[in-house]
């Protein structure tokens, strides 16, 4: 009787951790491609775009024609 009583409450608590096993599954997987935006984030902050190159000397600016 000990026994089947004591498989009974292992049949139960092994679902109720694959139940929580699971909810932490789902809970990382979201977490997962939050982190993989923001590591995309900061891989384009860490590289910023070269600034354009003025040139040296003296521009002369054109005037418009009215």
């Amino acid at each position: 009787m000990r026994a089947f009583v004591r498989m009974r409450e292992l049949l139960t608590s092994n679902k109720e951790l694959a139940q929580q096993i699971e909810k932490l599954e789902r809970k990382v997987s979201t977490h997962d491609a939050a982190i993989v935006g923001i590591l995309k984030t900061i891989r384009q902050l860490m590289n910023p775009p070269e600034p354009s190159k003025r040139s040296i000397g003296f521009v002369e600016l054109q005037e418009k024609k009215s």
